[in-house]
């Protein structure tokens, strides 16, 4: 595996951009102790860290205590960035516009029958009755996507930030070409799931253009960056960091797209990177 120190890293990094599930986080949706003890050893260094996921904003409780000077992380695949320290405030929403999730939703329906959908908005979740089987919670409602998508106007506060499309029987990597050859021109279209399971947010919205806008609003480079992930949602950020590495169990194209790659997630391979950095940096500060 490439390590921080053989790999063409920034003298010093001033920000770290990390997927969760699958990279971050253990397979039993841990962090464990090691990986506390880097995250909080990169801020003591003046490394900012950035969560940066596919979850929505209510499932980021894992990770929430972890967020340290900021406390901003950035969600649903970049569509919402939010302050974990502020009562999960919304600090930006970068909404799917709903004539093309429903533009979206015809176009998958006609290229891939029995796909059946779910509805992420920024206040509540909805999906279709064959969708596969969700917890509930008092804010989720089950209806056909047209309706899901039709009820609520995004000036009542509830912005739809991601369409979430399931086939039963297709692959996950032939649904994903199948979906974006189809609809690419729409909507953004990726996946994070093992299943047949797709992620659709407004066109252009990524992890990467948005961890681009709030590295921007900070005066921070592509340069400066080191990024994190697993999956084919975390390809476009890792082409962007300046750095980025691949964990051990990540998809084919993410090895493809990333700089480096280090150990799997359950060997605890970001927080094995980001002690070398920190040791990096502490080798400079006293040389």
């Amino acid at each position: 595996m490439t390590s921080a120190t053989d790999s063409p890293l920034p003298a010093r990094p001033r920000l770290i951009a990390t997927d969760l599930d699958g990279t971050l986080l253990r397979d039993d949706k841990t962090v464990s102790d090691r990986t506390v003890a880097a995250l909080a050893a990169a801020e003591k260094a003046g490394i900012e860290v950035f969560f940066v996921t596919g979850r929505p904003v209510k499932w980021m409780g894992v990770v929430s205590d972890h967020v340290h000077r900021h406390g901003l992380a950035i969600c649903a695949n970049g569509a919402v960035v939010v302050d974990l320290h502020g009562g999960e405030k919304l600090v930006k929403v970068r909404g799917l516009d709903r004539a093309a999730a429903l533009d979206v939703v015809q176009a998958l329906r006609d290229a891939a029958p029995g796909t059946v959908f779910a509805v992420e908005k920024t206040t509540s979740f909805g999906y279709e009755p064959l969708y596969p089987p969700f917890q509930d919670d008092p804010g989720t409602q089950v209806a056909p996507a047209e309706k899901l998508l039709q009820e609520a106007g995004e000036a009542d506060g509830d912005a739809v930030v991601k369409l979430l499309a399931h086939h039963p029987t297709l692959t996950p990597d032939s649904f994903l070409t199948l979906a974006r050859t189809t609809a690419g021109h729409l909507a953004s279209v990726t996946r994070s799931s093992p299943t047949a399971l797709l992620e659709i947010s407004g066109l252009g919205v990524s992890k990467a253009s948005t961890l681009a806008l709030c590295c921007a609003e900070r005066g921070i480079s592509s340069d400066e960056v080191v990024a994190f992930g697993d999956m084919p949602n975390d390809v476009e950020m890792l082409g962007w960091a300046g750095t980025s590495y691949a964990m051990g169990n990540a998809h084919p194209d993410v090895i493809a797209a990333a700089s480096g790659r280090t150990v799997a997630n359950n060997e605890d391979g970001v927080a094995v990177i980001i002690e070398q950095l920190v040791a990096r940096a502490r080798a400079q500060d006293t040389a």
